[in-house]
């Protein structure tokens, strides 16, 4: 604790001047030269946007900030004006590519305007948009039936609902309803959305607001970079158990974790901690539920990340990747558990909408008949040995982590001490951005790389990206 305290008060005391200095500097900024030399070695890819005659970037930022929320943040110094996508592959106003290593934020994961996408849901627009699930329609019996296949065990009831958020909701909801408890845990450092019962379980300072979020005990995170007991999965599972043991009445309406923790790192469980903390919870009386929001839809390799910890859940929640871009999101678990909404009337209007379950059924037949699911493990497995070689070039890269295209890569500025290079991971990010890859950043101190591209990544797109990556780090 003392050790994450410390890094926390090395972050905030960076200076202004190093900041500047590292993103203004031209001695370790990208020069057009290098800049065209990298695009050069951009993997071929035969598709050329159609030109752009829209509003600039500036008059884009412009409208934004008169008009639109002033908490919506923008990526990099110089934001970018994204106007097409095909595939792995996004354009600006200028026709310029770029790889993109972040998908939308782990959405896109068949690829951006994939046409066995597009075309149906086209197809299903022009017919009929909204009908309500009040009436009778194919699309959302189809998908939800194609959609509970993909699920083990009893898990075979579906709810649709537009975003992740409204998921994990949803989800806390029944929990508490099935089983009569309103205590719940989760694990400090996860993200599970931004409303009332999601953000009390959600469990970082810089995503909760000064409102009421009550009954949600926040256990220890098993992170084997930072956490106290390494990869000691059984260690932090003991915490669930005192929490249960201590804080509740020794029932709990449920546990929510993420497979991995997303917008908190892409940090990766410890080995057995899952597998551990599922008999405590069970025990208790409690309901498991798996967030798959961002690790679902075989981003992981697995079609679903609760997969390689080898338990069930009662509930699983997803989003994002369920629709490739589509609002879309669902809670699925067993008929006795879904029984609990008939106690009052539940509706969620545009929820199941036929559009989006359209483009649903469009993602799964996608992910099997192009094998996205092998790709992201192949060429997952493969860009993280690449990765791991750049950990041992560059001191700053203090952990590789993730499974499948779910990749995360922490800076430090000092090993031992795992301070966060914060400011350096902003400039970084700047300077690949400069030579057409685009990544993310998480993590509670902003210093890890998100790399979590569309499912049909390839080898030569790895490539490239670790180059960059490379080139940009060695500048500094």
């Amino acid at each position: 604790m003392m050790q994450r305290f410390t890094a926390k008060r090395t972050v905030q005391n960076i200076s202004a001047s190093l900041l500047r200095r590292c993103i203004s500097s031209t001695s370790q900024t990208a020069s057009v030269k290098d800049s065209d030399e990298f695009l050069a070695r951009l993997p071929p890819f035969d598709y050329t946007p159609p030109p752009y005659s829209g509003p600039s970037a500036d008059e884009i930022l412009g409208k934004r900030k008169e008009f639109l929320s002033p908490s919506m943040p923008v990526l990099f110094r110089k934001p970018l004006n994204i106007v097409d996508g095909k595939m792995q592959y996004l354009f600006d106003e200028s026709g310029r590519r770029y790889l993109d290593a972040f998908a939308g934020i782990a959405v896109v994961n068949c690829g951006h305007c994939h046409p066995d996408i597009v075309e149906p849901v086209i197809n299903q627009i022009k017919r009929l948009q909204h009908p309500t699930v009040l009436y009778l329609n194919h699309a959302i019996a189809e998908f939800s039936e194609a959609l509970a296949s993909k699920l083990p065990g009893d898990l075979k009831v579906v709810f649709f609902t537009n975003s992740g958020t409204e998921a994990n909701e949803l989800a806390l909801m029944m929990a508490k309803l099935y089983t009569g408890c309103q205590d719940i845990v989760s694990i400090r450092n996860g993200y599970h959305g931004n409303a009332a019962g999601t953000m009390g379980a959600t469990a970082q300072s810089l995503w909760k607001f000064n409102v009421v979020q009550t009954g949600t005990h926040h256990a220890l995170n098993p992170d084997p970079y930072r956490g106290v007991f390494g990869s000691d999965g059984e260690k932090y599972a003991r915490d669930v158990q005192d929490l249960i043991q201590y804080g509740t009445t020794g029932h709990i309406a449920g546990f929510i974790c993420e497979a991995i923790q997303g917008v908190g790192g892409i940090v990766e469980l410890a080995p057995g901690y899952l597998s551990a903390a599922y008999d405590i919870v069970k025990k208790a009386g409690g309901l498991f539920i798996a967030d798959e929001v961002q690790s679902g839809f075989a981003r992981t390799g697995d079609f679903w990340g609760f997969e390689a910890h080898n338990v069930v859940p009662d509930i699983v929640t997803m989003a994002k990747g369920i629709g490739n871009g589509f609002p879309l999101g669902a809670v699925v678990t067993t008929p006795e558990i879904a029984g609990v909404l008939t106690r009052r009337c539940y509706f969620n209007t545009f929820g199941g909408n036929s559009v989006s379950t359209t483009a649903g059924l469009a993602v799964l037949n996608v992910i099997e008949k192009e094998k996205l699911q092998e790709n992201a493990s192949m060429v997952g497995s493969y860009l993280k040995g690449k990765l791991n070689q750049l950990k041992e070039k560059h001191e700053i890269i203090g952990d590789v982590r993730g499974r499948g295209l779910m990749l995360g890569v922490e800076l430090v500025s000092d090993r031992k001490l795992k301070t966060p290079a914060t400011a350096e991971t902003l400039h970084i990010m700047d300077q690949m951005k400069e030579l057409g890859v685009l990544v993310g950043k998480g993590g509670y101190f902003g210093n890890v790389f998100r790399i979590t591209p569309p499912l049909c990544f390839t080898k030569e797109d790895a490539d490239y990206l670790v180059e960059a990556m490379d080139y940009s780090i060695s500048k500094m």
